[in-house]
């Protein structure tokens, strides 16, 4: 479930009818307000004006449109070829915003400054919309606590006692692709593994989280799971220009009253998934806590955060409602993005038929390893301990992150330091003071191809980069991330929670599928996106509306 630090995208809103008349007075009014912000920004003591950076498209949205409705990473990719890890970008108005790449300036974000730069409002409410007020919506103290409260149910020990729930989810999988190839006249079936990863995922999340079965994969009726199933790519995938207009300068209180009252579709969907999501989640919470008091306790995430959230002092509990949103938050983020970097490890792994035969290769060594030692199915130490699996999981997370984007604003009056000196209009600086309330774009898309950290093939697919021995230069280079050093779970204070989770279950679906399929690529494939749209999802060009799509060819894998 990569990074709880950021779940954000743009949100398509249209004005509800009950503000419809108002729209153009409250355009003007909140334009001239930024106007004014950014000419006192730009003639304030503090200034970013002389960071390079491209032209906005418009100045009534800069280069936002271009930020958020191209393809997920196309614009970093070209900053950073055009102007280096630091740039300076426009938002609304005029307004100057930093989109940062630079190692150093991003460890001092995630890390050195802890809360001292904080989501931006109209993302946190994105995330109040499809989450609730939970660990991804919360900041500050409010953020410190719910995580407190949360850790136990995220250990190293609990990741790994779901390592069998998410191997009999794999081997369902299994299942059912074995059918559908034997029934093949041709003995291979092209699939949209997205859709059938969603699902695999729902259902791992929701019998390790809840002890809830989803029957996602039994295709088993489930009101509540089909709301979920395409909610990122339903409710925020291709935002309009109005969309971003309005989010951009419309104040919190009008995208609330919007949210609650539109009738757009995808809100409508939103707020109905949010109605089934609470009331499914608070008679679970109930069940589990009952079951605490008879002394019944199960091991799922859900039971050990209600035995965690048992103290007496209320300053250090979460409140029902945050209880409600923690359950959303899990569903949510720890299926979607788990699914969604799945796509991207097979997507690669039928682009690289090498790649996929040297895995499958490791995979059964170590099959024959825990059948020799009496064992029957991999542990949790035999998944950390294969090295080249581990490689491709890492390579695709870097190459494809699921959560390229986070979006963060100075909390105070800063100074960012840089990894190393840029040339600007005031010539070469290697630190950057930042005035508060400035907006940064921390691009992990960008950070991961960075050639100093990543090397000069930083561009490539290449798994093997990450068997290298480490040198004493990269050992001296700043950590970030907290996985490898990659953003993939982001870092610091607002690191993912269920890193853990997440990567036992990545781990554990990629070797049963890779240990009985063999993958290769569509001609449909020559029309994938990554589309922007919460998480980088795989969709095909003219076909988006549909939601998210990666065909790939299964047959069987040969066995000597």
């Amino acid at each position: 479930m990569p990074s709880s630090a950021d779940f954000d995208a743009p949100y398509p809103i249209i004005v509800a009818s009950l503000v419809h008349s108002n729209v153009s007075l409250l355009l003007i009014t909140f334009g001239l307000t930024l106007a004014l912000y950014s000419l006192y920004r730009k003639f304030s003591a503090i200034s970013i004006s002389h960071i390079p950076g491209p032209p906005g498209e418009t100045f009534m949205l800069g280069n936002l449109l271009e930020l958020f409705q191209s393809q997920a990473g196309e614009p970093d990719f070209r900053y950073q070829r055009e102007f280096g890890d630091v740039v300076r970008v426009k938002g609304a108005l005029g307004e100057d915003r930093l989109w940062i790449a630079d190692p150093k300036a991003l460890q001092y974000i995630f890390h050195t400054s802890g809360y001292g730069f904080l989501k931006w409002p109209e993302r946190t409410e994105i995330s109040r919309v499809l989450m609730g007020r939970g660990l991804l919506w919360a900041d500050g103290e409010i953020h410190r606590r719910q995580r407190k409260v949360m850790l136990p149910g995220f250990g190293a020990s609990e990741a790994k006692a779901f390592v069998p729930i998410f191997q009999k989810t794999a081997a369902e999988l299994t299942l059912q692709w074995n059918d559908l190839i034997l029934s093949s006249p041709g003995q291979s079936v092209v699939l949209n593994v997205a859709s059938w990863l969603s699902r695999a995922t729902m259902d791992s999340v929701g019998e390790a989280a809840f002890d809830y079965q989803f029957g996602a994969l039994s295709n088993t009726k489930n009101e509540f799971m089909e709301a979920y199933l395409g909610l990122m790519s339903d409710t925020l995938g291709s935002p309009p220009t109005s969309a971003v207009l309005m989010q951009t300068t419309l104040p919190i209180w009008v995208l609330r009253l919007m949210s609650k009252y539109s009738t757009r579709r995808n809100l409508a969907h939103a707020r109905h998934t949010a109605n089934l999501a609470n009331k499914v989640t608070r008679e679970l919470v109930q069940s589990k806590a009952r079951a605490l008091i008879q002394g019944k306790g199960n091991k799922d995430i859900l039971s050990l955060l209600v035995k965690a959230n048992t103290s007496h002092d209320a300053k250090t509990k979460l409140t029902e409602e945050e209880m409600l949103a923690q359950m959303r938050t899990i569903l949510l983020a720890g299926h979607e993005t788990s699914a969604t970097s799945m796509c991207w490890v097979l997507y690669e792994l039928a682009r690289h038929p090498d790649v996929q035969k040297r895995l499958r290769e490791e995979i059964r060594h170590t099959e024959r390893a825990i059948k020799t030692r009496g064992g029957s199915s991999f542990t949790a130490s035999d998944l950390e301990n294969m090295q080249y699996l581990n490689a491709v999981l890492k390579e695709s997370m870097r190459h494809h992150p699921a959560l390229y984007h986070n979006y963060r604003q100075a909390a105070q009056d800063g100074v960012l330091p840089l990894s190393k000196p840029i040339q600007t209009s005031k010539g070469l600086v290697d630190h950057i003071p930042i005035a508060k309330g400035t907006k940064v774009i921390l691009s992990i898309a960008a950070y991961h191809r960075n050639k100093d950290i990543f090397g000069e093939d930083a561009d490539l697919y290449n798994p093997d980069r990450w068997l290298k021995s480490t040198t004493d230069e990269a050992k001296k280079r700043p950590s970030v991330g907290v996985y490898s050093n990659l953003l993939t779970f982001s870092g610091g204070v607002r690191s993912c929670i269920g890193w853990k989770f997440a990567l036992y279950e990545l781990q554990s679906l990629t070797v049963e599928i890779i240990n009985n399929f063999e993958l290769s690529p569509t001609k449909d494939l020559e029309r994938l996106r990554r589309e922007a749209c919460l998480v980088m999802l795989p969709t095909l060009e003219g076909e988006q509306l549909k939601g998210e799509n990666l065909p790939l060819n299964i047959s069987l894998a040969a066995r000597d």
